[in-house]
């Protein structure tokens, strides 16, 4: 049985690969997780009993530990998902996004290099370590094109920059050790198990406690959207058929801007859980001080994926954001009990700490 060494899996894009792989079949599962506020074993609740999966607590940064489990578990496929995430936590407090995003990767790839070094010839063929990145470290685009494999790196915000240093560290560490390394960058993703910080659960989630469903700016930075499921079996894929040393570019073909999501949301709400007074959720919306550098425009081809690999999207932006809202309404009690730490849906990235 092949093992797969899963970092970050009890976060959102993490739990729902770990979920995905585990409905495949004959394939264990080690998931290590430091549980910071976006991790909740709740997200893995339905499967925690599998035997074929196992959780660890752990930080990324721990090389000793990586270690031990690299060994106990005989693993022979390494997904990084472990990340600090959020573009407005990195504006109030970048120190968080260095040491996991850019150390904690240095670490994880020195345990990786060392026991890759000691099983080479057993694992030859066998072995991946894929690091799963965004879109955010090529910056932004202007109305037209889109970000290929070969864009150049022009990360704006902390959280970005902290990613396109771990990305380099990956692809250094195939280039000068020999690891085998494959790296995804993926436009947003959006779906079941999302923490409650980012724009879509926010939105629905605000939506519901009557709440405002700030925009920022004018509301017409643009996104290319991704659903989750979409993007867990483009991981899969890509460990399973990907070039060592490669780079795919993740993407939905769903480019719409932020205002423009929040009128869908809002209008999905009219349809599926109606205001008791009748009016539109859209009256909810409130546009408010735009955060600083905020990208205006990404988008993804992920020309490269389809052509070489044969995967595509199977979700459309309309199919994908139904499924996630009916999701959400029907989990309220999940939502209440992942917010119920530090983060209550305030607002972030405002600078705060600079003043």
């Amino acid at each position: 049985m092949k093992t797969h060494l899963v970092t970050g899996g009890a976060g959102f894009i993490g739990s729902n690969f770990i979920r995905h792989v585990i409905s495949q079949g004959d394939v264990g599962l080690v998931n290590l997780d430091k549980l910071t506020y976006a991790g909740n074993l709740d997200s893995l609740a339905d499967i925690s009993g599998h035997p074929n999966y196992t959780f660890c607590q752990g930080d990324i940064g721990d090389r000793a530990l990586v270690t031990s489990l690299l060994r106990k578990y005989q693993v022979e496929v390494v997904v990084n998902f472990a990340a600090e995430s959020h573009v407005d936590r990195s504006i109030d407090g970048p120190a968080d996004f260095i040491q996991t995003n850019i150390v904690g990767t240095f670490e994880l790839l020195e345990a990786v290099r060392a026991y890759w070094s000691e099983n080479k010839e057993e694992l030859e063929g066998r072995f991946r370590f894929l690091h799963v990145s965004t879109d955010e470290v090529y910056g932004s685009l202007r109305s037209e094109g889109y970000f290929r494999e070969e864009s150049a790196y022009a990360p704006n915000s902390p959280y970005s920059a902290s990613k396109a240093a771990s990305d380099h560290l990956v692809r250094a560490y195939y280039h000068t050790y020999g690891v085998p390394t494959l790296t995804t960058n993926c436009s947003n993703n959006y779906g079941p198990y999302q923490f409650p910080e980012k724009l879509i659960p926010l939105m629905i989630l605000n939506a519901l406690d009557h709440k405002p469903l700030p925009v920022y700016g004018d509301g017409q930075n643009i996104r290319d959207w991704l659903y989750v499921l979409d993007h867990c079996r483009a991981i899969q894929t890509v460990v399973e058929r990907g070039v060592p040393g490669e780079t795919y570019n993740v993407g939905g073909n769903n480019e719409k801007s932020n205002l423009a999501v929040v009128n869908t949301l809002c209008d999905l709400l009219d349809e599926l859980a109606p205001r008791a007074d009748g009016a539109s959720y859209r009256g909810q919306i409130a546009f408010v001080k735009d955060r600083p550098g905020h990208d205006r425009r990404y988008a993804i081809d992920s020309a490269k994926l389809q052509t070489a690999l044969a995967w595509k999207p199977r979700e459309t932006f309309s199919t994908g954001l139904k499924k996630t809202v009916q999701w959400y309404l029907a989990n309220r009690e999940w939502c209440q009990r992942v917010a119920d730490g530090s983060y209550r849906r305030e607002r972030l990235g405002l600078l705060e700490l600079a003043r």
